[in-house]
């Protein structure tokens, strides 16, 4: 009895204990609960001031992250009882994240604006700290679209993951895919040699210290789909077949190269659009024609990477972004069919003010030698959006060609593959349109007729190739046959050719002229010798008087005089590239800028099949991607020697061609 009277004594002081214990915390609970509303009536009365009244943000500038940590909202009409322990709240604040939520920085641009506001002026309402009321949930506050956008971009979890930015990048990943094709060219009997069949295999091949970086992150700078941890490791990977898992890697690499191109656009906006000191040398027009709607650009590409990257992490084995390309495809022409279109305007106020601006060329040079734009110029920024747009039509492409035939995915890849090659060809007319027309006008100050007149400038026509020639003209009526030289410049546009007498000042008098579809160019059979070899015929069959004319043409070099033949010859429809299954491929080494309106611009790793060549190093051929077709020099090139890597060029090229006659067919 006594051991039971003890242990009821012991349970009854044990009892009190607890419950003065839950008083005593529970005063305390209300005593922390009193203090935090005086602190927060303090703030609502320092949000009420004018801006320049307040001494300090203490929430913006104690704190990058949203919500505060070490501010937390209570609402006063809750009972006391309700309220959680302060320290199991401070607890679940630094675990948030885990629960799926994503933490909200503000973005640093945001800071500076309210930080260095004037005294004499407001700061604007969108960043501005609302008043804190007693039904605040700070943590789902609504901010204003363009807000919202920073925070999407600033979130990515990719666009931090690598230094590189999208000027190395992409080259590196061209470099990779033109050794990808040299070993397809070297071993035809091993197509895959490139892509070890198993998983286990390319995990052999890596050095331990490249396994170990690959290891650290997501992604690394040179990092494939498979290299992503979670990835790795998965029996799900070893059960993919390996044209399943060529297709994911396609379809991480159009993440990836949004990530990188996205960084690059920051750098852009961020460091040289928004710059002061580059502000202050420019004027308003100069700034338009200079950076165009580079910003609008880089929002539209921070859209895109968010929804990719939502759909990466859904799903990191099946996921898709083709739907994704193609949801955004009406932004994507919002926006660069103007970019492009101030290609123009650009470069002209580029030049002009390297040349003719000694403040802007100051300012840009320290711009540039900033560690954090690596030493690449203004322009390699400038042009991102013009090789971008080219890249994700390829990269799409390149997606379709992997895809399963009949299946949705597919009907997806061409849509959105469709959609960028209708972009980048109104994007490549505009940009022709804009240039001809300064062409006309430019020449319709240095032409004189001196035969019938007509109107020179019109918005259909555009100048096809131009050039100064060497007529011949032999004299039949002496004893010895001889021949004399006269110079005539052509102007071939695509609906007519002008024949002039070139005069000082860069001047021209036209004395013929004839429309295109009267107009053959032919190769000379007339064996003549020394300096004549390089020689053409250029018949007028009907020219302004209605009569034929006939011309005999000689070049500098033979490539001069093969590409006025094949200029002048008639419009051709779209070669089918299967019905030329024997004819030479090369492979794009090095990226060559067009100079000429009947030469072709190559990116690295482009393929193009030969039509034909000159023997002082020129060749034309037409791109297997978009059918484009022009001249190029042959050093900027490596010939594909394997027949089996040519075939399998020209079935890659024809699968897209189906699948885009099967899927707008049907509709």
């Amino acid at each position: 009895m006594q051991w039971v009277q003890q242990a009821d004594i012991f349970s009854m002081d044990t009892k009190n204990i607890s419950a003065l214990a839950m008083i005593t915390e529970k005063t305390e609970a209300e005593r922390r609960v009193k203090q935090r509303l005086e602190v927060q009536r303090e703030q609502q009365h320092s949000v009420a001031q004018p801006l320049g009244e307040v001494t300090r943000h203490s929430p913006l500038e104690k704190s990058s992250s949203w919500p505060d940590k070490k501010m937390i909202r209570v609402v006063p009409q809750e009972p006391v009882a309700s309220q959680e322990n302060p320290i199991k709240r401070r607890v679940k604040s630094k675990d948030w994240h885990r629960q799926g939520l994503k933490r909200i920085s503000i973005p640093s641009d945001i800071l500076q604006e309210i930080s260095t506001v004037p005294p004499e002026k407001e700061a604007p309402k969108a960043y501005r700290e609302p008043p804190v009321s007693s039904e605040t949930v700070i943590m789902r506050e609504k901010k204003p679209a363009d807000v919202r956008e920073n925070f999407k971009r600033r979130h990515s979890k990719l666009i931090n993951s690598s230094r590189l930015l999208y000027q190395e990048y992409s080259d590196v990943v061209l470099n990779k895919a033109i050794q990808n094709q040299k070993r397809v060219d070297s071993f035809s009997e091993d197509i895959e040699s490139s892509f070890p069949s198993s998983p286990r295999l390319r995990r052999k091949v890596l050095s331990p210290q490249d396994s170990y970086l690959q290891r650290l992150s997501v992604s690394s700078n040179a990092s494939l789909w498979q290299d992503i941890p979670m990835i790795r490791g998965s029996r799900m990977l070893l059960n993919m077949s390996h044209d399943e898992q060529k297709l994911q890697e396609a379809k991480f690499e159009l993440i990836m190269s949004e990530a990188s191109y996205l960084r690059s656009l920051n750098v852009a906006v961020d460091h040289f659009q928004r710059s002061p000191e580059l502000q202050a040398v420019l004027t308003n027009q100069e700034r338009q024609w200079l950076f165009s709607r580079l910003h609008d650009v880089r929002d539209v590409s921070a859209s895109f990477l968010f929804d990719l990257e939502e759909k990466f992490e859904e799903d990191m084995f099946t996921f898709h972004v083709c739907d994704v390309a193609l949801k955004h495809a009406p932004e994507f022409r919002r926006v660069y069919l103007p970019y492009v279109t101030n290609q123009t305007y650009q470069e002209q106020t580029f030049q002009r003010l390297l040349n003719g601006n000694a403040g802007f060329q100051q300012v840009l040079e320290r711009l540039e030698s900033d560690p954090v734009c690596q030493r690449l110029s203004l322009k390699s920024f400038l042009i991102l959006p013009f090789q971008r747009i080219t890249r994700l039509k390829l990269l799409l492409q390149n997606i379709l060609k992997r895809t399963r035939p009949g299946s949705e995915e597919e009907v997806q890849a061409t849509q959105a593959y469709d959609a960028l090659e209708k972009l980048i060809k109104d994007c490549n007319e505009n940009v022709q349109r804009m240039k001809s027309t300064e062409e006309l006008i430019y020449l319709s100050q240095k032409i004189e007729f001196e035969c019938k007149i007509f109107p020179l400038i019109s918005q259909s026509r555009r100048l096809v190739k131009c050039g100064e020639l060497t007529a011949l003209d032999f004299n039949t009526l002496s004893q010895k046959w001889k021949v004399t030289t006269r110079p005539i410049y052509l102007h071939l546009f695509n609906d007519c050719l002008l024949l002039s007498r070139p005069k000082e000042g860069g001047r021209f008098v036209v004395f013929d002229h004839a429309a295109f579809s009267d107009v053959r160019g032919e190769k000379c059979e007339m064996k003549l010798h020394g300096t004549n070899k390089n020689v053409f015929r250029l018949f007028l069959l009907q020219n302004y008087q209605g009569k034929r004319v006939e011309f005999l043409f000689r070049t500098e070099t033979q490539s001069e005089k093969l590409r006025w033949i094949s200029a002048l010859a008639p419009p051709r429809g779209e070669l089918d590239l299967l019905e030329c299954p024997d004819a030479p491929q090369v492979q794009c080494i090095r990226t060559y800028k067009a100079r000429e309106n009947d030469e072709l611009a190559l990116e690295k790793a482009d393929i193009i099949m030969v039509m034909q060549s000159s023997t002082d190093g020129w060749m034309e051929g037409v791109k297997l991607s978009d059918r484009e077709r022009g001249w190029f020099p042959s050093e900027h090139v490596e010939l594909i020697s394997s027949k089996h890597a040519r075939q399998k060029n020209l079935k890659e090229e024809e699968r897209v061609k189906n699948a885009k006659q099967q899927v707008f067919c049907n509709k």
